[in-house]
């Protein structure tokens, strides 16, 4: 389990949901195992793809 601990300064709904979507795609997503790219990182995989 993955524990994060942001200090932002989040005024409004928008703010919020961009936060989280920047850290799910740019963050959490690219250095994550997936089992569907034979456990490996998404960078990792298209390294080995390209």
């Amino acid at each position: 389990r993955e524990w994060v601990y942001l200090n932002l300064n989040i005024s409004n709904f928008e703010e919020a949901y961009q936060s989280i979507f920047w850290y799910i795609e740019a963050f959490y997503n690219s250095k994550r195992i997936h089992q569907s790219l034979g456990y490996l990182t998404p960078n990792q995989f298209e390294k080995v793809s390209a």
